[in-house]
């Protein structure tokens, strides 16, 4: 099970709490900053009861292109394989003796297309929130704090220091606040979400820069959208 943790000095502030100015501003850029940045190398741990399954690769934000290789844990290997997705489509090419990393150039043949599943798949909908998470501009900062975002707490991921900060719907469940955390740099850099998603009772955790970025090109024969 994935838990969140937020770890500090015993004797510094405790969440939740009202967003500073400050806070709200980087909180409104973070998308903003993956745009701005091309790409980015993401780990993508997806939740099941059945299962769960760990994608590695990179993220297009100015194409709205995702590549990477997908491996089970706690599951046979008929889920393995390289996965190319978009907002609606996802291409996937099953090998039973995935590679830790995906080849820069995709393979030319054996792929298999279908459509992105709105609901009712965890993998999809953990697709589609990490492709959701670069925007050509900022969200609105003022506007954050009345749509319930809110400070938790501080932290580090991979040896920087974060605030951990509740925010925008990144396709959570409805209706539900607070689902939805941001680990968020000094200069509004993004470097860990945590989504709940409506299919499991778990979160999808999506880690940034685990690996370095690699460009995504495209499946051979497969435009990306426009």
């Amino acid at each position: 099970m994935v838990a969140f943790l937020v770890t500090g000095n015993d004797s510094g502030p405790t969440g939740p709490r009202a967003l500073t100015s400050d806070e709200a501003n980087r909180l409104a850029i973070t998308r903003f900053r993956n745009y701005q940045a091309g790409g980015r190398a993401v780990t993508i741990i997806v939740p099941s009861t059945a299962g769960g399954l760990v994608i590695n690769g990179s993220i297009d934000y100015r194409a709205k292109l995702g590549y990477g290789v997908v491996h089970g844990t706690g599951r046979d290997t008929s889920s393995n394989g390289l996965i190319e997705w978009t907002a609606t489509t996802v291409l996937v090419h099953p090998m039973a003796n995935a590679p830790a990393e995906a080849p820069a150039s995709p393979p030319g043949s054996d792929w298999y297309s279908r459509p992105l599943q709105t609901t009712g798949s965890a993998l999809d909908t953990s697709l589609a929130i990490a492709l959701s998470l670069g925007s050509d501009r900022p969200d609105n900062a003022a506007l954050l704090p009345q749509n319930g975002a809110t400070w938790t707490g501080q932290d580090q991921v991979d040896g920087h220091q974060v605030d951990v900060m509740t925010g925008p719907d990144a396709g959570a469940k409805p209706g539900t606040a607070g689902t939805v955390r941001y680990w968020i740099g000094s200069d509004g850099t993004m470097y860990r979400v945590q989504v709940k998603v409506a299919s499991e009772p778990q979160p999808v955790v999506i880690d940034f820069d685990t690996e370095k970025y690699v460009p995504v090109q495209p499946v051979p024969g497969v435009s990306p959208p426009r």
